[in-house]
């Protein structure tokens, strides 16, 4: 067998799979360790609080069983305990807004943290920020999707402008956006494709990027809409393809 450590982090529960009879697969985002995938045995048992405690949405304190000296390695790990710091899925899955744009921020979160036991500890933080917003119901579920991620994006490497030309640098307001291009874009710069958003959605987007939630919770319906499917478009364009819970999400 050769030899065994034990490892600690925490983490949230991004998917669960089933393994066996009463086994299950956890994936979780945890903190040191970057995006881990662990087997939870016994945990599909009607009597085992130790699955109950291993459902997504959840920030737990997990300890892994694994062979050789690290995390990440032959083989999958053990989940051999969990111990609740937040459950969040409790102000989450009993409502359909939250729930959808919950799912859609566990998924973004896997989408970019690829490789398994590389920390990411910036999108981590964002992932246990974003959910305790939604899960207290602090704004609407919506704009605390979209400022996730945009979030996202920006940890990421693919940060978007809302003001200055992503081309050039031209001082904004400018008017035209471009996906392709990374974001607003002057008369000069302007790509075929690009569109020509609202001042307001552009400046809607800006406060949800920099956490402006004044700005951003008092924006029309309208706006709210129209930066929703700009910020759909330039994550589908980053990832290079679509996240299949978006679709649920109300608009």
């Amino acid at each position: 067998m050769g030899p065994m450590s034990l490892f600690r982090d925490d983490g949230i529960v991004l998917r669960t799979q089933k393994l066996g009879e009463a086994d299950r697969i956890i994936t979780l985002l945890t903190r040191g360790h970057g995006r881990v995938r662990a087997v939870a045995r016994g945990v599909r048992r009607t009597k085992s609080k130790f699955g109950a405690r291993l459902e997504p949405f959840s920030h737990v304190d997990v300890q892994f069983f694994a062979r050789g000296s690290e995390l990440v390695g032959r083989g999958l790990p053990l989940c051999t305990q969990s111990e609740t710091i937040a459950p969040y899925g409790g102000g989450i899955v009993t409502d359909y807004a939250r729930y959808t744009a919950g799912t859609v921020m566990l998924e973004t979160a896997e989408r970019f943290t690829d490789h398994e036991g590389e920390p990411a500890v910036q999108q981590y933080l964002l992932l246990v920020g974003g959910l305790r917003t939604l899960a207290r119901g602090e704004h609407a579920p919506h704009l605390v999707l979209d400022a996730f991620l945009l979030r996202s994006l920006a940890v990421n490497g693919y940060a978007p402008s809302f003001g200055d030309c992503a081309k050039c640098g031209l001082p904004g307001p400018n008017r035209f956006f471009s996906v392709a291009a990374g974001g607003s874009i002057c008369v000069d710069c302007r790509v075929p494709g690009s569109v020509v958003p609202s001042a307001q959605t552009l400046a809607l987007l800006g406060a949800l990027l920099t956490g402006d939630w004044e700005t951003a919770d008092a924006c029309e319906p309208r706006y709210v809409r129209e930066g929703s499917g700009l910020v759909s478009a330039y994550l589908h364009w980053h990832l290079e393809r679509g996240l299949r819970s978006l679709r649920y999400v109300e608009k």
